[in-house]
């Protein structure tokens, strides 16, 4: 799993989030994942030398090398996509939004696709979504819209313990752009902001935020989305 720092990740990845701290630690997991990769057969384990590849991209993130972080993801990302591991598809595209390259923001858009139309750890669905809120004018409904998709993301995803967690922080977050988008300061003002934003209807948000996606990324798919939503168990 990709491991920067704005990605969500379970305990097993510890180890590898403590090493990119610092740059000397980068440095140090670089070398290690760059060890592993030679260890590998592409051919033979592609989704595994792609993983690989991917935490070689967050070391270089990590120290500020950012256009071969690039493209160390980017890379990935293809592998990831062609044998439909959603999840680490989304991550690569966490990490090419991080480098601020010229089509970090497509990437960030597809990145946000994926990770709404495929059932992934919902965490991961939530910094995507709140790359989007810091990402858009403090009064454009955009933020309001990605919010409000983070929330309803983390309560349709998650259960128990994790969904108290997670609902949490996407309502604070939500709260905080009604703040700054319309002034609400309290529960009252919140429910009508709401309503008058039609933010509590799925059948209405998720369009909303297909078309703030469809912004995002203009032409440069690098998928056929209609070919994936024909490939869906719903269909």
């Amino acid at each position: 799993m990709s491991n920067s720092k704005d990605t969500p990740t379970n305990g097993d990845d510890a180890t590898s989030i403590s090493m990119l701290d610092n740059e000397q630690n980068a440095q140090q997991f670089l070398a290690q994942k760059q060890a592993e990769l030679e260890q590998i057969d592409k051919t033979k384990e592609p989704l595994r030398w792609a993983k690989t590849r991917l935490d070689i991209g967050d070391a270089l993130l990590a120290m500020e090398q950012k256009p071969e972080a690039w493209q160390v993801a980017r890379e990935s990302f293809d592998i990831f996509l062609q044998h439909e591991a959603w999840q680490e598809a989304v991550e690569a595209c966490n990490v090419m939004y991080q480098t601020e390259q010229a089509a970090s923001l497509s990437a960030l858009g597809q990145g946000v696709w994926l990770a709404i139309t495929y059932p992934i750890e919902a965490e991961t669905s939530v910094v995507m979504l709140h790359h989007v809120v810091d990402d858009t004018p403090k009064d454009a409904d955009g933020a309001a819209v990605a919010a409000a998709t983070a929330q309803y993301i983390a309560r349709l995803r998650t259960t128990g313990q994790k969904q108290e967690s997670l609902s949490f922080l996407t309502t604070h977050i939500l709260g905080e752009v009604a703040k700054r988008h319309s002034n609400v300061s309290n529960q009252e003002e919140f429910d009508m902001w709401l309503a008058r934003l039609e933010l509590n209807k799925p059948e209405v948000l998720l369009p909303r935020m297909g078309q703030i996606i469809d912004i995002m990324v203009g032409e440069n798919w690098w998928f056929d989305r209609n070919e994936l939503r024909a490939r869906l168990p719903v269909n």
